[in-house]
């Protein structure tokens, strides 16, 4: 079974010397990383903080630094984030989000899923 995934991230995170990198690791998610991610106290006060928590617990490795921590994924370009969380959707099996779509000529309404990275 396969645990951990390679990934390239579309823009790359700039580190302090303005050298670009794309290139990482994320291992599948555990309860305990989802779990953990819910007591940290910025996600208290911000529950939009959770994705950027969990991520930094799962991605294992981003080339050229010591250690992924949360401060790192609050300076990713949005994309990068957006790739990142679909990426995590993906490789644990979570459906993806789904919002309703009203078809502009027949008014027809569709659940369309959303796709961050805006691939197929």
């Amino acid at each position: 079974m396969q645990t951990v995934y390679e990934f390239e991230l579309p823009r790359g995170y700039v580190d302090g010397t303005g050298n670009v990198l794309k290139r990482g690791k994320m291992r599948l998610a555990t309860a305990g990383d989802e779990i953990n991610a819910t007591k940290d106290p910025r996600v208290s006060g911000n529950p939009s903080y959770l994705t950027i928590v969990i991520l930094s617990r799962v991605i294992t490795e981003i080339e050229g630094l010591p250690s992924v921590v949360p401060a790192i994924i609050e300076k990713l370009f949005t994309a990068d984030l957006a790739f990142l969380q679909d990426m995590y959707q993906r490789i644990n099996n979570i459906d993806p989000p789904v919002i309703s779509a009203v078809c502009p000529d027949c008014g027809h309404v569709h659940e369309v899923a959303v796709n961050f990275t805006g691939e197929g």
